[in-house]
């Protein structure tokens, strides 16, 4: 931008500087004329002061801008000018350099493009032309919002008057609350004292931890005898209990129970038709005496029970075959027994199809009657078919009780039930099985008495619990129910020794794998189950596992009090 003839740079009209003036009396106001010959125009800034107009001439041989005082200017304003910036009439726009003129090259800008629009020079001289420029008021009103009411007008009942239901409403929310905790206080403590403990002194009668060798624990001197038979104990059991090393010995302080193919001993072959198999050692006699001391029903020597339950022959006609599986089954007949106490057994249950295992005791004597007069209580049964199969697989142990007033009438749906893992199962890892058992309750859990699977009180005789009727059918024949434990207490026939039974069953017919369900591959009530079951062998087998170990029901300790 070129200078005036005094050699002093004229001001921008685009900026006001800190040494510009004021009028202290805003009412005074000077009045200037534009000369004659130049053009007017208004330019708005935004950003200064109280508004006022300015009015700026264009030499038009220098080209520069030359304040003009127009109408209404404050006195004393001075205008400053913008360096390096260059007014040029409206109506062209120019960005970067100034473009070529008859006065000569255009002059730069300061590398900056100018957004504003400015006409192109005319051809003609230029007039001067006079900028008027409108100054902003520095204070604007703030728009009231249309959102909000006036806090005074606002209603606020609560203020000037109390809800007469809030006193109420409160004292019924915190009564409420009070009687919830008081109600729940007193249903733990009742339920704490509801649960029944044996309060009675307890002697060691069995302490048992395996850490002697498998003929020490089943010798003259040890804890453990072996029953061995295979007529399937009552319950159509496809295995055949051995005194063999293979299915049951001691290990590391362990206890193993193991299920074996019979088709290893004898062949394939020999299992399905035309092989006889006689147990030497089989302890039917022992087990199941001529007459039982102290019984109130002896009977004579079954001859035809003894052979079943100590041969088998095969026969592929008849659809007969030697137990395909050999396991094995231990008690504490004649070594150890308990009328009223506690018994702990610390067990991993087996891994595999149709595996049976169970911790249960029996009477020494049957004092009532055959079985189940004299009942029967069982610790833990277990199957060890996967989680997914239907009817309670190796994710549950059940406790329960049998009895009944006859050998086909057992009331044992009303004396059962059962603990299950939701996340795990009872193969995974050991478990403690435990009975508590008094004149006056029993109770069957695992791990903890929160986790019990039966705890029945013994508040009515055993025969009004089982609400039997007074005539069955056996067949054609009626028979006329008559009361067992008629001169026993309301704990009888669970008033009486028991001994204490370890084995691992597999299969059977008595309906424990019910038809239909998971894949079975026999039915119960077929003659030929036991073959059916031998023929899917390629089925259940690989379930069992190839470690020895997943398939064997492994003990850990044993121990037995009785109250004294």
């Amino acid at each position: 931008m070129s200078a005036d003839k005094d050699g002093v740079k004229p001001p921008s009209p685009f900026y006001l500087g800190e040494n510009s003036k004021r009028t202290k009396d805003k009412s005074q106001q000077q009045h200037h004329s534009t000369p004659s010959g130049t053009a007017a125009s208004s330019i708005v800034n935004p950003f200064s002061p109280p508004a006022s107009i300015v009015s700026f001439s264009i030499d038009p041989v220098s080209n520069a801008s030359m304040p003009v005082v127009a109408a209404g200017q404050q006195e004393g304003l001075e205008p400053v000018p913008r360096h390096g910036m260059t007014v040029l009439p409206r109506s062209t726009s120019y960005y970067g350099s100034r473009p070529n003129t008859e006065d000569g090259p255009s002059r730069a800008t300061s590398g900056s493009r100018l957004r504003e629009t400015f006409a192109a020079p005319p051809a003609r001289p230029l007039t001067a032309v006079s900028t008027s420029v409108s100054l902003a008021p520095s204070k604007t009103t703030r728009m009231r919002s249309t959102m909000l009411e006036d806090p005074s007008t606002l209603d606020k009942p609560w203020v000037t008057k109390k809800d007469p239901y809030a006193r109420i409403a409160y004292l019924l929310t915190y009564s409420v609350a009070f009687l919830g905790i008081a109600a729940s206080a007193v249903r733990c403590y009742f339920g704490y004292k509801s649960v029944p403990l044996i309060t009675g002194n307890l002697c060691m009668v069995l302490d048992e931890d395996f850490n002697y060798d498998t003929e020490t624990t089943f010798g003259p001197n040890g804890n453990w005898v072996r029953e061995v038979q295979l007529g399937g104990f009552g319950n159509g059991e496809f295995e055949m209990t051995t005194s063999s090393s293979n299915n049951s010995y001691t290990s590391n302080g362990y206890l193993y129970i193991t299920p074996t193919l019979t088709s290893n001993m004898i062949g394939s072959d020999a299992v399905l038709n035309g092989y006889t198999y006689n147990l030497t050692d089989c302890t039917y006699n022992s087990t199941n005496p001529i007459a039982n001391p102290g019984s109130s029903n002896t009977t004579g020597f079954n001859a035809a029970a003894y052979y079943q339950a100590c041969g088998a022959v095969s026969n592929s006609t008849t659809g007969t075959i030697i137990n395909p599986i050999q396991s094995a089954r231990i008690t504490t007949r004649n070594k150890a027994s308990i009328r009223y106490g506690r018994v702990e057994v610390r067990a991993k249950v087996p891994r595999g199809d149709w595996l049976w295992p169970a911790i249960w005791m029996l009477p020494v004597n049957n004092t009532y009657g055959p079985w189940p007069m004299s009942g029967e209580i069982d610790i833990m049964e277990a199957r060890g078919n996967a989680r997914s199969y239907p009817d309670q697989g190796i994710d549950y142990v059940r406790g329960s009780l049998n009895w009944g007033p006859l050998s086909f009438l057992n009331a044992v749906s009303k004396t059962f039930g059962w603990w299950t893992q939701r996340r795990t199962d009872y193969g995974e890892g050991f478990h403690t099985y435990t009975l508590e058992w008094t004149e006056s309750f029993l109770r069957i859990y695992v791990d903890t008495r929160l986790h019990y699977m039966l705890q029945l009180s013994f508040n009515e005789p055993f025969y009004t619990r089982g609400n039997f009727p007074s005539v069955v059918q056996n067949g054609t024949q009626p028979i006329v129910l008559q009361n067992p434990w008629i001169n026993g207490t309301n704990a009888t026939p669970f008033d009486q020794q028991f001994y204490l039974i370890l084995n691992l069953a597999v299969g059977g017919t008595n309906g424990w794998f019910p038809d239909n369900a998971g894949n079975k591959p026999w039915l119960d009530r077929s003659k030929t189950a036991m073959l059916d079951f031998a023929q899917a062998q390629d089925k259940w087998y690989p379930t069992w596992g190839s470690d020895g170990e997943s398939n064997s029901f492994m003990v850990d300790s044993v121990k037995m009090w009785e109250i004294c």
